[in-house]
């Protein structure tokens, strides 16, 4: 299959029109059009002498994402299903803030790491995206925006899939998505979340970006983590915090510890306290999830009373901590949901 136009990043536009006896401003025109223009077709690239865009034709494809299906939720929330070339799908979601608008994308085509809270990991990993696939799903939600005069100000790497088993592909649609020629989004409004692949945290940490990291903790031990988490038994909680704090050593950046609060589970007080002394001295923030119902899992919310219990020990022993706003909750927006329930009715 040919490669996506969207996979190259502009220095390898530079090399590709290079190697086609064209000037180098020809990979800038062409990078235009994709991410400022934002066209469907190498057609429309009015600007590129016909032969070279028979060429472009030739070389790249672009990136399908055919909508199977969207929800629009009363908060502003849109939640898209795509399916790609191949007939795997994904979901994207834009999300509307009094700040601007975030798009949570997907990396990958179902997930390995198995969560027992989350509706990503039915059916297990397919496959990675490749950068290109990841893009498309930035440039499509913002052609939606773009009918309103709407931009998007912010990418949280959260989807479908752990951004940091595909790691390669991940990097390279953050280098076109700060690219000022491109999308032009500032680093530091753009998140992506691992439920804890230390290697890579490492190695993100050694990036040296603006980028924020994320961590998806969810127990403050490893026997419950590894009870929810089972990438804990990989890599335990030990090994994790050693990896945060080499991260925050190295890039004096704060990391947001995610924890989806499981009633009965891991919103006991004990755990607040437990939670608070594990994360102690820490440059951190603690960003408290109640989880979404997920069918198949069998799990219940946590009280709101509890909810808020739990977040006034943490703040009792100084760990700085918020409760996150639900969106799209009406629309099913949390990640995985829907395409559960896509992969059911299609093997019906």
């Amino acid at each position: 299959m040919k490669p996506f136009i969207y996979d190259y990043t502009l220095e390898e536009l530079q090399s590709w029109v290079k190697e086609n006896k064209q000037p180098t401003f020809r990979a800038e025109q062409i990078y235009d059009w994709l991410y400022v223009k934002r066209v469907n077709s190498f057609e429309e690239m009015s600007n590129i002498p016909k032969q070279l865009r028979v060429k472009l034709e030739a070389d790249f494809n672009f990136v399908t994402l055919n909508e199977i299906t969207r929800f629009e939720s009363k908060d502003g929330t849109i939640k898209f299903l795509f399916e790609l070339q191949d007939k795997n799908a994904i979901e994207t979601v834009i999300m509307k803030h009094d700040y601007g608008n975030s798009i949570c994308v997907t990396t990958q085509v179902g997930c390995r790491v198995g969560c027992t809270f989350c509706a990503s990991t039915l059916g297990g990993l397919k496959r990675d995206l490749t950068a290109g696939e990841i893009i498309a799903q930035v440039v499509q939600a913002q052609q939606r925006l773009d009918n309103s005069n709407e931009r998007i100000s912010s990418i949280v790497i959260m989807g479908i899939g752990e951004p940091f088993e595909n790691y390669d592909h991940m990097m390279k649609f953050l280098k076109t998505m700060v690219h000022k020629q491109g999308l032009n989004i500032g680093q530091r409004h753009i998140t992506v979340s691992t439920s804890g692949i230390v290697p890579n945290i490492y190695k993100f940490a050694d990036e040296k970006t603006q980028i924020n990291l994320a961590i998806s903790i969810h127990a403050p031990n490893d026997a419950l983590r590894s009870s929810l988490m089972p990438v804990n038994r990989r890599f335990p909680l030990r090994d994790l915090l050693k990896a945060c704090k080499y991260y925050i050593q190295t890039t004096g950046r704060r990391i947001t510890f995610e924890y989806a609060l499981i009633g009965g589970k891991n919103d006991r007080p004990e755990h607040a306290e437990e939670l608070a002394d594990v994360l102690q001295g820490m440059l951190c923030h603690v960003n408290l999830i109640p989880v979404n119902h997920v069918p198949e899992r069998g799990y219940i919310r946590t009280p709101k009373k509890d909810i808020f219990e739990f977040k006034k020990i943490l703040e009792h022993k100084k760990v700085n901590v918020t409760i996150r706003r639900e969106q799209g909750h009406d629309i099913e927006a949390a990640c995985g949901q829907l395409r559960a329930k896509h992969m059911e009715s299609s093997t019906r």
